[in-house]
């Protein structure tokens, strides 16, 4: 018997990188899986891939629709993984508010809705996992709203788990992870950041979505653990 036989488990964010490599796992250790995510193409590419149980294309902060994709599903869901978003970054006085305010209001009421279409539809001592970060913990120019919601998940993540309990809720909490959408923001800096972290890391390497992956089937096995943020960055806090 493998962890996730017999179970289901909902990747939103689940085409590419830490959501990609969650959904490869759990298929590794017996679970159905579906991939949600916003690129039809990109989604149905890594489906077929992993052998997803299926896909569906939407946008998640879209509240109606994911309530009615956890209403449709054909039984109850076991855990529901959440990496989709992606960060912002930007100095107050170059900063466009709206945008920062509608990305602040979207990647709150995630998290609320996922609880709130939880109940009833994710199975008594399943899992929410919400990916977050450790980067922005330490104040910089340039990281106000990107801060704001780092601090904020675990706090929301805390109270979910008070409110929707016996549904577990968890948040994992990393630091620079060698993905595709990081290769998209470092643009040609990427390998210069990796060789600094190999040489600053306590573990002398870069991680990789397969440990966030590692991670996030821990936590979905593990019953004894809800309403915590458990960081993954290498040790990354700890140096300079």
């Amino acid at each position: 018997m493998t962890q996730l036989s017999g179970q289901t488990v909902v990747v939103i964010g689940g085409s590419a990188g830490i959501g990609l490599a969650t959904a490869r796992l759990a298929r590794r250790e017996g679970a159905s899986v579906v991939l949600v995510g916003r690129d039809k193409d990109r989604l149905e590419r890594a489906g077929a891939e992993i052998q997803a149980a299926g896909t569906a294309a939407f946008d998640a902060n879209d509240t109606d629709r994911l309530a009615a994709f956890l209403t449709e599903q054909p039984g109850p869901v076991d855990h529901v993984l959440v990496t989709a978003g992606r960060p912002y970054y930007g100095l107050l006085a170059d900063m466009d508010v709206a945008a920062a305010s509608r990305h602040l209001a979207e990647h709150v009421a995630l998290p609320l809705a996922l609880a709130r279409a939880a109940v009833g539809t994710v199975r008594p001592g399943g899992t929410l996992l919400f990916v977050s970060g450790t980067g922005a913990r330490r104040p910089a120019p340039g990281l106000a709203v990107i801060a704001a919601m780092t601090a904020a998940l675990p706090a929301l993540a805390a109270n979910l788990a008070l409110e929707i309990a016996p549904i577990r809720v968890n948040v994992i909490a990393a630091g620079f992870v060698d993905t595709p959408l990081s290769a998209e923001l470092l643009g040609d800096g990427l390998e210069q950041r990796r060789s600094q972290l190999r040489a600053t890391l306590p573990i002398g390497r870069v991680v990789g979505p397969d440990d966030v992956a590692a991670l996030a089937v821990h936590l979905m096995v593990n019953t004894a653990l809800t309403g915590a943020t458990y960081d993954i960055d290498g040790g990354q806090q700890l140096v300079r």
